[in-house]
Parts: structure tokens; sequence; C-alpha cells
């Protein structure tokens, strides 16, 4: 799978090394989820940390030698030069996040295997390529690098290798995942019509804006006597303070209700088109307003939004499906997984459940202290959450079922479209001038 020659003899160690160089830790693509249950893996041979069983045997031991190196290598990677001692907390920690990323290396490169995905020698070279291009000005910096991290050419390959393994693995699982049908597409836009599909009336208005009352009744009393589009032009430039409006003849578009408020919504939304309304006092400052325009609500067609749609689903479908599988993957590869005493880690199938427990209870430490020395600010429910599921989908196969569409917030989109309209309005009256006052 891409190895050099000479690398055959390495491959076993190197693909269980950590995986630091560049930041490219993909087994965060298989998060945790699911506490593996069942199956006994073999025991774990002297002088190795922890045995996987499925894979092929030169793959199958994490040795502690490959432990300390990896635990030597990223300690000489970190920005930290204090080397932990045995038996801190520091060093548990290290231990802890080394170990982890042995035993899940063995499981992504067997997982491929299974997959059937395969690296070549040239995905390899041109991948290290774009990663020196990318965090590395120099060949130099790159030799540096591996000389102060401890990195042979070969295990960096390696390396490269994993990462690449990680993101095809993923690529063929959400292969597999169905493109929404076109009754999902027409299902969803039936119920985010309403709200997410749908445009509120809207008004189009003329406003002049000032901090003096009396510049604000010339400029009303100008446009009684002549209102077109071209005296508001020009009475806007004279007498307007508001930089947003006064060079359109005070013209601003697509004002929504629900983004005013006070004397300018009543104002505007309470008054007849071609109504010339002030001066209103709003915010410190004085306005003059005239609805120009009715805009009707305006509900976008399916062919308008099914891109949208169909774009929303795949993404929550790939999701769902993406879980599903890290899930079953971390339940069969941790219930194939065994560690020595002493080092075990979550990913051991002999992990113990005490330690599992208060691992989960660490932050949350003073929810279980009858006299806490720091109050707990938030603890966990004292019962799982649950997540309903469609009636009629849970079936013993499957005893989550199908879980409700999460769907997108309305208000959010609203209030961003809502913005650019209300700067003029509502900001331009602080704006023009800060000071209040008749």
């Amino acid at each position: 799978m891409g190895a050099k020659p000479g690398q055959t003899k390495k491959r076993a160690g190197t693909r269980r090394l950590a995986l630091l160089v560049f930041g490219a830790i993909f087994v965060l693509l298989f998060v945790g989820f699911a506490i593996a249950q069942g199956l006994t893996p073999a025991g774990v041979p002297s002088g190795d940390v922890a045995h996987i069983s499925s894979v092929p045997a030169e793959d199958a031991n994490v040795s502690e030698a490959d432990l300390k190196r990896s635990m030597f290598q990223r300690q000489a990677a970190s920005e930290s030069k204090k080397k932990p001692k045995p038996g801190s907390k520091e060093y548990e920690e290290l231990q802890t996040a080394v170990m982890t990323e042995l035993v899940e290396t063995v499981w992504l490169a067997a997982e491929a295997e299974e997959l059937g995905v395969t690296v070549t020698e040239k995905q390899i070279e041109n991948e290290l390529a774009n990663i020196k291009k990318q965090n590395f000005p120099t060949e130099k910096a790159f030799e540096e690098f591996l000389e102060t991290a401890h990195y042979t050419p070969e295990e960096v390959n390696e390396k490269v290798e994993l990462t690449i393994l990680g993101n095809k693995v993923k690529e063929k699982v959400l292969a597999e995942v169905q493109p929404p049908t076109n009754a999902e597409i027409e299902a969803y836009y039936e119920a985010e019509k309403a709200t997410q599909f749908t445009e509120k009336p809207t008004r189009d208005v003329r406003v002049i804006v000032n901090k003096d009352k009396g510049e604000v009744e010339k400029a009303k009393e100008a446009l009684e006597a002549d209102d077109s589009a071209a005296s508001w032009k020009k009475v806007a430039a004279k007498y307007s303070s508001d930089p947003t409006t006064k060079t359109k003849g005070g013209l601003q578009k697509s004002i929504p209700e629900e983004i005013l408020t006070g004397a300018l919504k009543t104002a505007i939304y309470g008054s007849e088109e071609g109504e010339l309304i002030g001066p209103t006092k709003f915010q410190g400052q004085y306005l003059l307003t005239e609805v120009v325009g009715l805009n009707p609500e305006k509900v976008k067609t399916l062919g308008e939004v099914r891109s949208q749609i169909s774009s929303t689903l795949s993404s929550q479908k790939q999701e769902e499906y993406f879980t599903e599988f890290a899930e079953g993957y971390r339940s069969k590869w941790k219930a194939r997984t065994v560690c020595a005493s002493g080092f075990e880690v979550e990913a051991c199938s002999n992990y113990p459940a005490s330690a599992a427990l208060a691992k989960a209870r660490e932050p949350y430490k003073a929810c279980f202290e009858a006299n806490p020395k720091k109050p707990a600010t938030e603890c966990p429910a004292p019962v799982e959450q649950t997540k309903p599921a469609l009636p009629g989908t849970v079936t013993p196969l499957k005893p989550a079922g199908e879980p409700f569409v999460q769907r997108p917030q309305p208000e959010a989109a609203k209030a961003a479209a809502a913005g650019a309209a209300s700067e003029a309005l509502e900001g331009a009256a602080t704006e023009a001038a800060p000071e209040t006052g008749e």
C-alpha cells in the first residue's frame, strides 16, 4: 500500500505510531460512541502493551517499545520541553493519548483492508508534497522538523499513508449513502414552506433623517408641494443627515415589519402608500417617511429551492450514516482489542468500567460531592436524554429507529436578511448624530 523498498520490516512498527505530524490526526474521524460487548479477545504477548485480533499477524501487537518511542516523539514535537515524570498526571495523560492513537492506527489500517481501500506510492508522494508546501517554507525546514521530532522519512510516509487511508475510508462509506428521494424533498419543502421558504411582506420607504426637527419640517413642506422621485432626490440630499440613503433620494427597499419598533414601526406600517409621515422622533433623531411600494408575501417554489433542500438532506443523511458506521466501527474493533495491565485505555475491551465512569464524571466532580470546595455550575442530567424516533420505524434490528429531522433555524435566516434593511432606518437614527433633543 505505497510502501517503499526497505519498509517491509518497519511497516508493523511505523503503522502503529502516533499520528502527530502536521496535525493530521485522522482517527478523529471515528469519534467514541458505543461500549463494546461480547467478544473475549486473546491475551497480550510478553513485551507488548496491546493485542488486536482479526488483523495480519505482523500488525496484531503494539509493543511497549513502540509506545515508548511514540511518547518520546510526541514529547519532542511538543512546545513543552519538560519531560513528564513516570507516575505523574502529565505522564499518564501522554501515555493514554499515545496508546489510544497506536491502537486506533491499527484499527484504521485493518478496516481499510477489509473495505478494499488502498493507497499508491504516487498518492503518498503527492500528499506529502502538499503537506510540505502548506507547513514548511523550505525542504531544510522539513528536515529540521524530522530531526527535532525524531521521525524517519519512512515513518513520515507511513503517517501520510494512514491519513490518506482515513479520508478514503470515509469517502467509501459515504458513497453508500443514497441521495434524497423526490418524496423526501417534497416533504421537507411542505414542512418548511411557511417559514424557511416564505418571504414576509415588506415595504419600500423613502426617509429623511435629521437631529434638527426644523430641518425635517422644511423637508416635509417641500415634499408636500412635490413628492416625486426627482424632488425626493433633491430634498434628501439637502436635508437628510443619513449617508446611507441621502444619495438615493432617501429610498430604502424591502423593509420587513418585524425589524421595526415603536414610533418608526407605526410610521411605516401604520400609514398608507404615498402618505408623508413626520417628523417622527426616534432614537434622538427626527424622521420623515413615505411608503412608496408594497411588496406582498412571496413563497419560493419547490423548483427554486430543490437544490438547496437536496443539499441539506444529503448532509443530514451522510452525518447520520457515518455516525452509525462509526458506532459499529468502534464497537467492533474495541471488542477485538485487549491491553496489558497498566496500559488499559478506553479503546481496550478490558478497560475497567469503574475507570470509564470516573472519567465521565471527572468534569462534574463537584456534582457528586457532599460539600465540594467549588460548587458545580452545571451537572449532567440524572436520566439520559431520549432521542425521539419516527413512529413505526423502531424494529428489533434498528432499535433507535429513524430520528426526527432536525430542521434549520428560520429565525437566524430571517435576522440576517433583516440586518441590511434595518441599517438605514434604526441604525441611521444613531449614526447621523449622537445627541438628542427637540
